[in-house]
Order: C-alpha cells, then structure tokens, then sequence
C-alpha cells in the first residue's frame, strides 16, 4: 500500500488538473444554470427548472483518466515504476476521487433542497431518479457511475498507448457494433418488453450504482490487462 500511495502521488503532480478542475467545472456550469434560472424567473416565468448539465463533470472525468494513461502513464515508467504499481496506484486515485465527489455532490444536493433550488426552484444535483433517502445511499449513486467512466477513460487511454490512433478507432467501432448488435437482437426477439421491466423492476440504487459498480470493475480489468503491455 505504501509504494501505491507514492505513486499515486506522481499522478497527483498537477493536483490542479485531476482534483480541482472537474470542481471548477462543475461550479461553472452551475453557475450559468442558475443564471438561466434567473433570467427565467425575472421574466415571469414560474415552472421548476430542472437540467441535466451535472453530466458535465462526468465527462471531465472520463477525459481527466484518460490524460492519466496518455501523459502520466509513460512519465511514471520513465521513473521505473513498474506497470503493476501504476495501474494500482491509478485505481486507488480513481476509487478515491469517486467518493470524494459523491460526498461533495451529495452536499451540495442538500444545499439545493434546503435553498429551494438555489432560490430559483432549480434542479440541478436533487435530479427525481437519482435521489435517495438514506446519504450513504445518495454518495454511492453518485460515485459509482464516477468511477465507471473513470475507468473507461484509463482504458481509453491505455488502448491509445498500446495500439495508437487505429485501436481507439477500433474499439469505438467495436463498441458500436456490439451495440447495434444488441438492438437488432432484442427487436428481433421481441424483448422490447423483457427491457422495459428490467429497468422498472429494479431499484435505482441497483441501476445507478450496483451495475454500473460492476461495469467499472470490468473496465479496470481491462485495463490492467492492456497495461501489462502497452508501451509507454
């Protein structure tokens, strides 16, 4: 655990860019949500408005892990430290941040509650379907999915150092396939239904962390796979 945590601190060297930016971000654009808010309300209108702009630190997150792979990856071998440890490092650094996020978006729900939506009936972080009742719950719903694009990114970005431009190219197009594969199966089963009770039947707690929790733990195996011998 020691020698994970000094390499963790390698990839903490710009503490800026993989801690504090996605905060920036995230304040960023609620800001301008609740400007929009604003304006909404001094022109007279009065319905609740509600924005799906949170996305926007997920997908800071998912571009963040990938610069980890791209720019920290060959920075940390080049110091001789092994490709196990990076990878271990990496993942305690994404774990990590996952659930420091949670706790903060989690917060700053129940700001939002208790200010009536930032004084302008604003649903920005108190979103219907990932609302929970219990706190430990809520960080968890928020932190899973953080983790899963995380670690989709580290992929990602691996991918790039073990095959180039070509095998990013790839693997999207693979996705998609596989994707597109699925659709086809399902309309052509008639399975439309046997869908829709999958997502009704089950909680939101199981959709929104228990799956995307395991999804995440497939990326991460992935990737230390395609770590073991990606060159730097």
């Amino acid at each position: 655990m020691g020698q994970l945590v000094r390499v963790a601190r390698i990839q903490l060297v710009n503490a800026f860019a993989v801690l504090a930016l996605p905060v920036l971000i995230l304040l960023m654009v609620l800001l301008f949500n609740i400007g929009i808010a604003y304006l909404v309300t001094d022109l007279g209108g009065d319905d609740q408005m509600s924005t799906g702009a949170l996305a926007a630190l997920y997908i800071t997150m998912l571009i963040s892990h990938i610069q980890t792979m791209t720019q920290m990856f060959p920075f940390a071998v080049g110091l001789s430290v092994t490709r196990r440890a990076f990878f271990g490092a990496t993942a305690l650094v994404v774990m990590g941040q996952a659930l420091a996020y949670g706790i903060l978006l989690t917060l700053l729900k129940y700001v939002e509650s208790a200010t009536n939506g930032w004084g302008f009936d604003l649903t920005f972080f108190a979103l219907p379907f990932l609302s929970q009742d219990n706190a430990v719950l809520q960080v968890l719903v928020y932190a899973a999915p953080l983790m899963l694009l995380s670690f989709f990114g580290v992929w990602l970005g691996i991918v790039f150092k073990r095959w180039g431009q070509y095998g990013v190219w790839a693997l999207g197009i693979g996705l998609s396939a596989i994707l597109v594969g699925l659709l086809f199966l399902i309309h052509s089963q008639n399975w439309w239904g046997a869908v829709g009770r999958f997502f009704t039947e089950h909680s939101a707690l199981a959709l929104l962390a228990g799956y995307p929790a395991l999804l995440a733990l497939l990326f991460a195996g992935a990737g230390y796979l395609t770590t073991r011998r990606a060159v730097p």
